[in-house]
């Protein structure tokens, strides 16, 4: 039995949008949005990414585990490779830049002097940054939540792309909630006999040691499932001839709106791009 995310009908205006046209608006979308640092433009893209969420009715209660993991992501990225190395702002925060805040210190064993200077510029770039990650986070998160899992599959053949994508897009949607599923269960048989994975103490080696009743079976369990279903798709002689699907959908007029909405917006950034719109900016008034 296949294993989804939490998908179920809202009757939203999502819900009556062809899979596919929501597929070309989400890429549109990311590669719109990567074409500026502008924070007014990014704006305009955040906007529209919160009325494209709102539109999927999807609570938050439904992807706060998913919200977490990225709001961990971001930080984890916007501290260490923003505010402590500048590695992120690298070719796009040009100059010294304006510092708020010097640090200047020297490691006793090495002899060497450590400086860090943060400037109002790698601050305005880390808010930018969290600016462009939430919307294209937004726009991508709710897809399985509000994608029909029967869908998977067909959604990307009629993309053009050959069946063994295809089908390889669908398992790959569904190995995720296919893999909490089994360490579930794993951790239930586990539990009933005697094993307590509360009392896991010790140091990094011991508690690796501890887990490994977990961690084995789920892993074995992931390897053997793929196996089998490469046996499988081989005994019927998959991707020798092109493939037929079970479930179908068909483009509407809004869907067609939606897709001239995308490219749109998508030849419209990249020419804003090669005109030299939406470089990295600072507000005058926040360095004065």
């Amino acid at each position: 039995m296949f294993v989804t995310w939490g998908y179920r009908f809202r009757n939203s205006l999502m819900d009556k949008t062809d899979p596919r046209a929501r597929w070309i608006f989400s890429l549109c979308f990311l590669f719109s949005i990567v074409q500026f640092w502008d924070i007014r433009f990014l704006l305009v893209f955040f906007a529209l990414a919160a009325v494209w969420y709102a539109i999927s009715r999807v609570t938050f209660h439904e992807t706060r585990r998913a919200w977490t993991f990225v709001f961990f992501l971001m930080s984890m990225m916007i501290i260490v490779n923003t505010i402590i190395t500048s590695g992120g702002a690298a070719g796009v925060v040009v100059g010294p830049g304006h510092p708020v805040f010097e640090l200047n210190f020297q490691i006793p064993l090495v002899h060497r002097e450590v400086s860090f200077v943060l400037t109002i510029e790698r601050l305005w770039f880390a808010l930018t940054q969290v600016v462009r990650i939430l919307p294209i986070s937004g726009i991508f998160l709710i897809i399985p939540f509000t994608m029909d899992p029967r869908l998977y599959g067909f959604t990307f053949k009629g993309l053009g792309f050959p069946d063994r994508f295809a089908f390889s897009m669908d398992l790959a949607f569904r190995y995720v909630p296919t893999l909490a599923r089994d360490f579930s269960a794993t951790l239930d048989a586990q539990k009933a006999r005697g094993y307590e994975i509360e009392r896991v103490e010790g140091g990094l080696i011991t508690q690796v040691r501890r887990v490994a009743p977990l961690i084995i079976p789920v892993t074995m369990s992931s390897i053997l499932g793929g196996e089998d279903m490469i046996n499988a798709m081989d005994l019927r002689c998959f991707g020798l001839r092109a493939r037929t699907w079970v479930y179908t959908t068909s483009y509407h007029w809004f869907d067609y709106l939606l897709i001239v909405f995308s490219v749109v917006m998508l030849v419209t950034s990249v020419v804003l791009s090669i005109l030299g719109y939406g470089r990295f900016w600072v507000p005058p008034a926040l360095i004065s």
